[in-house]
Parts: structure tokens; sequence; C-alpha cells
């Protein structure tokens, strides 16, 4: 099973990736975030998940390991395929999606395309108890780091989106290690 992938990036369209690795290109299926993000970059590092099918291997490219486990939570759900999760993380970050799933906000869910009624509420009964908003503290401390990041001059949307890329690395409750990664991520 291929885990991550570290490489030039040959190719970046909506939804796919040609990711260049020691002369071989993988073709990754990614969100739309994920598109944006590397649509200006000349190298990238993936998490992926693999699905191996009867006609097929499937690799889904996450650039970031919060997203890869959201990922996972959503193709989980019964009814909810990878089509379906990816078009989910396009619409949400993982951390918008925990925060949707623990208020039981049905309709924000329904935005994504392909998800109606029924699937969006599989969702939320499916998800409530797997994906819980993080712990007081340490939410307390991510909002503070993005705060920290916006007073510099980056975008509220940037500064989540980083600090939800590098909370899993950080490992703990310090402000100025997880600050130091988010800016770190920013200036690559």
């Amino acid at each position: 099973m291929i885990g991550r992938l570290e490489g030039r990036l040959h190719r970046v369209d909506p939804g796919t990736v040609l990711i260049d690795v020691g002369g071989v290109g993988y073709l990754v299926s990614t969100t739309l975030r994920a598109f944006q993000e590397l649509a200006n970059r000349e190298s990238a590092t993936l998490w992926i998940h693999t699905q191996v099918r009867d006609d097929a291997i499937v690799l889904f490219g996450f650039p970031d390991r919060l997203e890869l486990e959201a990922f996972l939570k959503l193709i989980g759900v019964a009814g909810v395929g990878p089509r379906i999760a990816l078009a989910v993380l396009s619409a949400l970050t993982a951390n918008e999606l925990a925060e949707t799933v623990q208020a039981g906000d049905l309709a924000r869910l329904q935005r994504s395309p392909g998800v109606g009624r029924k699937t969006a509420e599989r969702i939320l009964l499916e998800l409530k108890d797997k994906m819980a908003v993080t712990s007081a503290g340490r939410g307390d401390l991510r909002g503070d780091v993005v705060s920290a990041l916006v007073n510099l001059g980056y975008s509220q949307r940037d500064a989540q989106r980083t600090v939800d890329a590098v909370w899993l690395e950080a490992g703990d409750d310090d402000l100025g290690d997880l600050l130091r990664l988010a800016l770190q991520k920013l200036t690559r």
C-alpha cells in the first residue's frame, strides 16, 4: 500500500494531480481544496489512501493527515464512497466537517455536490461520535495560532487550513511550536 508520496508536481488539474516520484508518475485523485493549494507549487507531499478494486488501483491524495483521516471516516459511512467524500472535503475543511457533524448542520453538508438529505443524515449519525471537536485547551490553542497568523497578514482561510495541516505534527500544547510549524508551511 502507498501511504505517502513526495515529489515533483508534473500536472495539477481540478480533481487530479500527477506527481513524479523517482521517475514514476502517480495519478492521484484530490479535493478541489488540494488543487487550489497545489496549483502554483512545483513539489508536494501527499498523504495517500490506496483503494484496490477489481479493475483498478486508485490513489486519493491529501496535503495533510487531518484531511486524510476525515476522508477515511467519511468513506466508512454506509453509502458514502470516495467521490462523495472528496466532494464533502472540497466544500469543507476537516475541522469544518467536525464542527458541522457536532452541530448536526444538515444544510451545510447538503451543499456538497452529490450529498442529498439521506446521505447527509447518515453522515451526521455515523460520525457524531467519531469526529469530536478538539478539546477546549487545544481548541483554544488552535484559535490563538490562527489569530496570530491573521495578525501577521495571512488570510483567515489560509491560516485555518495551515493550522489544521500542522495540528497533528505539533504533538504538544506549545503555542510556539504550533506557530513555528504553521509559519514554515506558509512560507514554503
